[in-house]
C-alpha cells in the first residue's frame, strides 16, 4: 500500500511576476527547484498565504539565482503579484519507507533566497 506524504515545501515565497496570457504553470528559480528536489514539469500545489487560494499546477524553471516566482496562465487570476505563497510537492511511499522519510522544508527571505 502507498500513502502520500509531503516531499518538499518552499515556505513564504513571494510572487515576483504574473502573466495571464500563458498556457499555465508556475515559474520557480532553478536554484530553489534544485534545493527542493523539484523537477521541471512536476505537479505542485500552491497555497496563497495572502488570500487563501489553493491550486495545483506544474513547474517551469526560471533563471538560477534570479529569485523569480512567476505565476502564469489562469492561476494568475487567483494568485497576485506580491502575494506570499507556499509551494509543495508530494511523494507516495510504501509502509517500509514511511518512518525514514523526511520532507525538505525551504524557508526563503523577501527576495526568495533560501535562509534555512
Amino acid at each position: 500500500m502507498f500513502r502520500t506524504f509531503l516531499h518538499s515545501k518552499i515556505h513564504k515565497a513571494r510572487v515576483t511576476d504574473s502573466q495571464v496570457d500563458y498556457e499555465g504553470s508556475l515559474g520557480i528559480d532553478a536554484q530553489l527547484m534544485e534545493i527542493a528536489g523539484i523537477l521541471p514539469g512536476e505537479r505542485i500545489d500552491v497555497y496563497d498565504i495572502t488570500n487563501g487560494e489553493r491550486l495545483s499546477t506544474y513547474v517551469i524553471s526560471e533563471k538560477r539565482g534570479s529569485g523569480r516566482i512567476k505565476i502564469l496562465g489562469a492561476a494568475a487570476r487567483k494568485i497576485n503579484l506580491g502575494d506570499e505563497i507556499i509551494i509543495t510537492t508530494y511523494v507516495q511511499l510504501t509502509k517500509e519507507e514511511w518512518n525514514s522519510h523526511t520532507p525538505m522544508i525551504i524557508h526563503v527571505d523577501e527576495n526568495n533566497r533560501p535562509i534555512k
